[in-house]
C-alpha cells in the first residue's frame, strides 16, 4: 500500500426526510443562498418545494438560478458568477446531480476570483482556486460523487473542451442525501448513473501503481457487485427503498477517495476519451462511458490479464483457469450488461458517426496532454475509439 493522506471534510446528511435539514444546515454559511438547479425536474417532482420549505423555516432567502444542462457549460456558469455577485449571496446550494453540483462548485470559485481572472484557466491549470464560497448539496441523481468530492468537470461551448478543476476549496461542506428523491429517475438515467459508478471505481483498479491491493480491489468488487443487483432491482422497482439507499450511498463512496486510497497516482482513460464524446456531441455521460470503458478494457488488457481476470472471478464469476481468456470473458460480460440495463456500448448505438474517430481522438489528445497521460497519443486513443465501433 502506497503513501496517502485521506481528509474527507463533507457532512454527509442520509435517509428519508433528509432534505427538511437542508435550510438549518445552509444558515451556518449565511443568510442569503444561491439555489442551482436543473431544467425544471426538481419542481415537477416537489424537491424545490421541499427546499425552499426548508430555506424560509430556517430564515434564509433565496435566488433562484436554473438551467443547468446534462453536461453543463462555461456560458451558464459566467452567468451564475454574475448573479451570485450581484446578489451577494453568503452560500451556493445546488440542487441536483453531478452537473448542477460541478456548476455550483465553479461559481463558488468564480465567484472569489480575482478581478479580471479567467476562470476557464482554472481548468487548463494556468491559475490556482485561492478562494470559494460555500458549497452545499441536495443530491437528486447519484453517479458523480461530486457531492463528497473536491472536483468539478464544465465544458467549454467555444473550444469543445471538457476539463477538470479539483480544490478542497470547492468541495461541499454538506451534502444531503434522501434516496426517495431516486423514485423519479428515469431507467436511462438509473441506467447511466451505475456505469459511472462502476467506471470512476475501475479506473483506480486498473490504473494505479500498486502491485498488491487486496483491501481497495474487495471494497471496489464489493461496492460493484452492490451497484449491479441494485440497478437491477430498480428497473423492476424504481421505489424500491433499500436498493436506491444503496446506489446512492455506493456512488458516494465510490469516488469521494476511499476506493483509492493508498494506491499512488491513479489515471482514467476512459473517462479522458469519455469527455471528447459527451463535449463534441452532447451524450450522457455515463451512455459515453459505457462505451468507452470495454473499449479501454479490451486492449489494456493483454497488459495486465491477471487484473482483469481477477475482476472477471470476483464479480462475475467466471470460471477460466487461464487470465487472457477469463479477462475476455469477463470484459465481455460487463458489456453485456451494460448493454442488458439499457446503456449503448458502441459509437454506433448512440449515434456518434464512426467516421470522425480522427476528430474525437485530436480532442481528447489534448485532454491526455494536458492531464499528464503521456502513453495516450492520438493515435493510441484513436485505436481504442475503433474497438468502440465493435
Amino acid at each position: 500500500m502506497q503513501n496517502f493522506v485521506f481528509e474527507n471534510p463533507t457532512r454527509i446528511i442520509f435517509g428519508k426526510g433528509a432534505i427538511a435539514r437542508t435550510g438549518g444546515e445552509a444558515k451556518r454559511f449565511g443568510n442569503k443562498a444561491l439555489l442551482v438547479y436543473g431544467m425544471s425536474s426538481i419542481r415537477r417532482n416537489g424537491i424545490y418545494d421541499q427546499v425552499m420549505s426548508s430555506l424560509n423555516e430556517a430564515g434564509l432567502s433565496a435566488i433562484d438560478f436554473p438551467g443547468v444542462r446534462s453536461n453543463p457549460v462555461l456560458s451558464h456558469v459566467m452567468k451564475g458568477i454574475e448573479t451570485a455577485a450581484a446578489e451577494g449571496v453568503d452560500v451556493i446550494l445546488a440542487a441536483g446531480g453531478g452537473s448542477v453540483i460541478d456548476t455550483a462548485k465553479t461559481i463558488a470559485a468564480g465567484v472569489k476570483a480575482e478581478p479580471g481572472d479567467d476562470i476557464w484557466e482554472f481548468f487548463t491549470f494556468k491559475k490556482r482556486i485561492r478562494s470559494a464560497l460555500p458549497v452545499v448539496t441536495v443530491l437528486t441523481v447519484s453517479a458523480s460523487a461530486s457531492e463528497m468530492n473536491p472536483t468539478a468537470v464544465i465544458t467549454n461551448e467555444k473550444t469543445a473542451q471538457k476539463y477538470t478543476i479539483s480544490s478542497p476549496l470547492i468541495q461541499p461542506r454538506v451534502s444531503v442525501l434522501d434516496p426517495t428523491v431516486l423514485f423519479s429517475l428515469t431507467p436511462e438515467c438509473s441506467a447511466y448513473s451505475a456505469v459511472d459508478i462502476i467506471t470512476h471505481m475501475l479506473e483506480g483498479y486498473f490504473n494505479n501503481r500498486e502491485p498488491e491491493s487486496p483491501l481497495q480491489d474487495r471494497f471496489v468488487e464489493g461496492i460493484m457487485k452492490t451497484v449491479m443487483e441494485s440497478t437491477e432491482a430498480i428497473l423492476t422497482d424504481p421505489r424500491n427503498y433499500n436498493a436506491r439507499a444503496n446506489i446512492m450511498w455506493s456512488a458516494t463512496l465510490a469516488f469521494n477517495g476511499l476506493t483509492s486510497a493508498g494506491m499512488g497516482p491513479v489515471s482514467y482513460p476512459a473517462h479522458m476519451i469519455e469527455h471528447s464524446l459527451s463535449a463534441l456531441y452532447d451524450i450522457a455521460h455515463g451512455a459515453g462511458l459505457s462505451i468507452t470503458l470495454p473499449a479501454w478494457m479490451s486492449r489494456a488488457a493483454p497488459g495486465n490479464p491477471s487484473k482483469f481476470a481477477r475482476l472477471a472471478r470476483e464479480v462475475f464469476g467466471v470460471r477460466e483457469i487461464n487470465d487472457v481468456k477469463a479477462a475476455a470473458e469477463g470484459i465481455g460480460l460487463l458489456k453485456r450488461w451494460f448493454s442488458a440495463i439499457g446503456s449503448p456500448v458502441s459509437l454506433k448505438e448512440a449515434k456518434i458517426p464512426e467516421n470522425e474517430i480522427g476528430r474525437i481522438a485530436e480532442n481528447a489528445a489534448a485532454t491526455a496532454a494536458l492531464w499528464g497521460m503521456k502513453s495516450y497519443s492520438r493515435d493510441v486513443i484513436a485505436e481504442i475509439l475503433n474497438l468502440c465501433k465493435l
